[in-house]
């Protein structure tokens, strides 16, 4: 990868400015290169503010290179404050327009806080969804997403509901979500983690997959037609299994990632296998995104205890991801 990665500001009363910090101290000699795009304010240590982002490798040995989207109240760690909403969203806006030019490789997203900005008039479901919109009228191969999938060295999960509740998300569940999702995801595998034929597994709803209807007839009535769809069209894809068997060592081992139907189905077992490691990854998107696996952690901000590991990891995907679409 040549072109740096384009951080965004996170919330900056959350633990992003600490990480961002924390990930530069152990980046800054072997890479991948990266800038923040938030308020030179918020950054201890060595950091410099470069005005474009082609200054930023030059820089990053030596510092934290910075590029200024200024905040217009002061920050105090750990007190969310609307008034940082513009700051926050425009932080995300140029990192996209950035990624979008190429000028940067992809782009890393610290955690945001959605009652923020939704108090600011924020009217997208998430973070993701966000991403996807500013990047829907650029071109792209393959099926578009947003698919979000929690990745780590254990597990990958992608889903096919996110932002919703577990009542909605049932009741909107259907065959063309779950083929949208597989193939976004399997699309996905093999042209940003370079598997040439990957595998898939479809999560069931109902405890051990319906048995047979006699627990759920969802199965039978939705997911195992979009799984025979998904074969008659070439995708490898298991299930549907049954979600309390999936999910270990032995189990993994048969696929490359699952497909699950609802947030906390693939979450709970993900974050037991690797909770600091994770990375959240959004499929299907004409420029790469990853963000770290957590929240924006107001209650340890500023202390100094905040863990940069997720953040870290989502920075090396990210670079892995970009260097194997420039191929």
């Amino acid at each position: 990868m040549t072109a740096p990665l384009a951080l965004t500001m996170g919330d900056p009363a959350g633990v992003g400015p600490e990480i961002t910090c924390a990930a530069w101290q152990a980046l800054k000699d072997e890479g991948p290169a990266f800038f923040v795009i938030g308020d030179p304010a918020l950054y201890d240590g060595p950091a410099e503010t470069i005005q474009t982002p082609a200054q930023a490798k030059a820089v990053f040995s030596r510092a934290l290179p910075v590029l200024p989207v200024l905040l217009s109240r002061p920050m105090v760690p750990g007190e969310a404050n609307g008034a940082h909403a513009a700051a926050i969203l425009s932080s995300i806006e140029k990192a996209v327009e950035i990624a979008a030019s190429g000028i940067a490789g992809g782009i890393v997203t610290n955690p945001v806080s959605k009652s923020v900005l939704y108090a600011a008039g924020f009217r997208h479901p998430g973070h993701t969804e966000f991403v996807a919109r500013l990047t829907q009228k650029l071109k792209q191969a393959g099926p578009r997403g947003p698919v979000m999938m929690l990745a780590g060295e254990k597990l990958r999960v992608a889903l096919v509901s996110i932002h919703t509740s577990l009542k909605e998300a049932i009741a909107g569940l259907s065959a063309d979500a779950i083929i949208h999702t597989a193939r976004v995801t399997a699309h996905a595998l093999q042209t940003d983690f370079g598997i040439r034929s990957p595998r898939l597994a479809l999560a069931g709803l109902n405890p051990h997959a319906g048995e047979g209807g006699s627990l759920g007839r969802e199965e039978i009535t939705i997911i195992s037609p979009a799984a025979n769809a998904l074969r008659a069209d070439g995708v490898d894809i298991s299930g549907p299994l049954p979600p309390d068997a999936m999910f270990h060592e032995e189990a993994r081992a048969r696929y490359d990632a699952a497909i699950c139907l609802y947030h906390d189905q693939g979450l709970i077992p993900f974050k037991a296998l690797d909770f600091w490691g994770g990375v959240n990854v959004t499929l299907g998107l004409p420029v790469v995104r990853t963000s770290p696996d957590h929240g924006t952690g107001f209650d340890i901000a500023g202390k100094g205890v905040a863990r940069a590991d997720s953040l870290i990891a989502a920075i090396r995907l990210a670079a892995d991801m970009a260097a194997r679409r420039a191929i």
